[in-house]
């Protein structure tokens, strides 16, 4: 850790002051031999486990093949087979075309690149709350100023944000709705914007499902001013709520979707999936990047794709979502600390609140189990713009035994930190 001190620079976070050594499904072990439950799964990125043996075989495999050959100078089929079967899974009967990137910041910004393409519009309306990226552009979009924005703007004109729907904290779909009126009204025309950017379940901003029937509204809204609707799926893509696109829970059909994190299962890789008339949009060259689609991660994902449909990780998610949501909604009627239990399959959220009242956000209390947690082996992180928020990222791959295992660690540290 001294090391790490003096060799990075201070902005370079770490949730948890271990370093690993090696992990398995939902285990890691550090350098010093301790074993810890994984909650986090590299924030949503191992959804079917560490080192999950396909993947591994298949990554070694490509690795003794060839490394790097950029695919715009020479092409390989495992990339075409990539986009093809996420082609093939997207939601939606318009036929679809997707290319690789790296990451999902980098993704999301390409995403709105071939919006501003198609439509030939600039302005971008985003939520707070909503997180999408580290870009300068992403964070332009991100609706949550600390600690990503804080010292590095100004920041890339023409993104508007709105709320999200939160029942919880007042603000219902017709609120959400009625702002994007406004800004229509009094901040930029409506034919001047070229995209709307959501994640249907808020990451950073507390986990939070959009509520079933608002992304309708949105598909129908931009139909109606000819704007296009992004779908950033990074992190609740590829299973983490209990579909392959986390869209096909609400029955709409998104012009473009992000993804990233999970669809690599480790390995660096991101997409941008879309209907095909709008992804031609660009000109040739216009995207691209000399290690998007590495052929290691494409070789990755591949295996990922094959994993979640053989291991019917879908379904998987959505019961253990399920048996999550049940302990701890038994524990919210323990705790009057905990103001909601929420999520969308394993995509699993427990926030906290003092005296009772949701308004009163607890971020001690949620900052407290974090670390008493982790005296007991379990790893957790945080999210919400106020930090009060428990995310729970588990592998997919993980066992019921080790799932309960975990769960009972939380509630044994709900009781150890007086919630």
């Amino acid at each position: 850790m001294a090391r790490r001190q003096a060799a990075l620079p201070r902005g370079v976070g770490q949730a948890h002051a271990l370093f690993a050594e090696r992990a398995r499904s939902a285990e890691i072990w550090d350098v010093e031999g301790r074993r810890w439950i994984d909650f986090c799964a590299g924030i949503a990125v191992v959804n079917t486990g560490h080192c999950h043996p396909r993947l591994i075989a298949a990554a070694r495999e490509q690795l003794e093949a060839f490394t790097h050959t950029c695919f715009q100078v020479v092409a390989y089929e495992s990339y075409v087979e990539l986009c093809e079967r996420l082609n093939a899974a997207a939601p939606g009967s318009t036929p679809k075309k997707s290319f690789l990137v790296n990451t999902g910041a980098e993704a999301v910004e390409n995403a709105v690149k071939i919006a501003r393409a198609a439509t030939g519009r600039s302005g971008v309306i985003a939520f707070g709350d909503g997180f999408h990226g580290r870009t300068m552009f992403g964070l332009a979009l991100t609706g949550k100023v600390a600690p990503y924005k804080v010292k590095f703007g100004p920041f890339p004109g023409g993104i508007f944000h709105v709320p999200f729907p939160n029942a919880l904290h007042g603000v219902s779909e017709d609120d959400s709705i009625a702002a994007i009126e406004r800004l229509f009204a009094y901040s930029i025309e409506a034919s001047d914007v070229g995209a709307i950017v959501i994640e249907p379940v808020q990451g950073e901003g507390g986990y939070l499902p959009a509520p079933l029937g608002f992304l309708r509204r949105l598909r129908t809204l931009c139909d109606k001013h000819g704007i296009l609707l992004v779908a950033d799926e990074v992190q609740s893509g590829i299973a983490r709520c209990g579909k392959l696109f986390a869209s096909e829970h609400y029955d709409v059909e998104p012009d473009i979707i992000t993804l990233a994190k999970g669809l690599g299962g480790g390995l660096p890789v991101a997409a941008i999936v879309g209907k095909a008339e709008i992804m031609d949009a660009a000109e040739v060259g216009g995207l691209g990047s000399t290690y998007a689609g590495s052929p290691i991660a494409v070789a990755g994902a591949l295996a990922v794709l094959d994993i979640v449909e053989e291991e019917q990780l879908c379904s998987r998610s959505m019961a253990l979502g399920e048996r999550m949501r049940t302990r701890f909604t038994a524990m919210k009627a323990k705790y009057a600390s905990i103001a909601d239990v929420r999520g969308l399959g394993a995509m699993t959220a427990v926030e906290f609140c003092r005296n009772g009242d949701p308004q009163q956000a607890a971020a001690d209390l949620a900052t407290a189990l974090k670390n008493e947690a982790a005296k007991r082996g379990l790893l957790l992180l945080l999210c919400g713009s106020h930090g009060n928020v428990l995310r729970v990222m588990i592998p997919l791959t993980i066992s019921e035994a080790l799932l309960d295992e975990g769960l009972d660690i939380i509630e044994a540290s709900l009781q150890a930190i007086g919630a």
